[in-house]
């Protein structure tokens, strides 16, 4: 793909194209922007950044929390057993991973896959944000806690959320969240196999839904409405899942 006139500012991991550039054009500069990142100690010890990979004109985005060994060696997000396990649902719901667009919410890999460390996330959540506001997907699926706590900016464990989705605005894209557990919970506890098939059942109804048009701006002598109380959720059987 080639795109003329790009201007890319190295301090500050930005890209300028030319007007007209598609999203598509828009993301292939700034992988190449993010694949020199050094704004957190990960750019020392990774082997390769992990950007993401799939349709950027993707409906549907997977969000991860970190790359692996296998991911950090191949430079593609979910390339081991648990990517093998993602890739095999989305057949089973007639879909395949060129029909997404897969990502993490750090591109780096912790050393010994530890976990993500608070300088390390405010680095890397503008990368993700580009990247949604690039792709501008209807359905923002998490996969596991960390990325669906991080998402959602709630505290609930993927225990409690899975398989609900909720309305979000992320990189000023908005988009249903719909959080599952992480294909690698199911290779950890195979009876969690059923629940992940069954949360993936449902994104093809959820994908065909029609997007809600943004509400109109208030007239200006119009009092404000009181917002509706929330409906209470009912929690489902908790599931233990040690990490997941």
């Amino acid at each position: 793909m080639r795109v003329a006139a790009v201007v890319i500012d190295a301090l500050t991991n930005t890209v300028t194209l030319p007007s007209g550039a598609s999203p598509a054009e828009e993301l292939a500069a700034f992988r190449d922007v993010v694949a020199g990142c050094t704004k957190c100690a990960l750019a020392q010890t990774r082997t390769q950044v992990v950007f993401g990979s799939g349709s950027p004109e993707a409906d549907l985005m997977f969000v991860g929390e970190a790359p692996g060994f296998h991911e950090d060696k191949q430079g593609v997000p979910f390339v081991g057993a648990a990517g093998q396990l993602l890739g095999k649902l989305l057949g089973e719901i007639c879909m395949s991973r060129e029909d997404v667009y897969i990502a993490n919410t750090l591109k780096c890999r912790p050393p010994g896959n530890r976990d993500p460390q608070l300088e390390e996330i405010e680095a890397c959540e503008p990368h993700l944000f580009r990247q949604i506001a690039l792709i501008r997907p209807k359905v923002i699926c998490t996969l596991g806690n960390f990325a669906t706590k991080l998402l959602s900016g709630r505290p609930d464990g993927i225990t409690k959320v899975h398989g609900r989705e909720q309305e979000v605005t992320l990189g000023g894209t908005r988009a249903l969240l719909y959080p599952i557990f992480h294909p690698a919970a199911a290779l950890y506890t195979p009876r969690m196999l059923d629940t992940l098939r069954q949360d993936f059942s449902r994104l093809p109804e959820i994908l065909g839904r029609e997007t809600a048009p943004p509400e109109p701006p208030a007239a200006v002598a119009a009092a404000p409405a009181a917002a509706p109380e929330p409906a209470p959720i009912p929690e489902p059987a908790a599931v233990q899942l040690g990490l997941f």
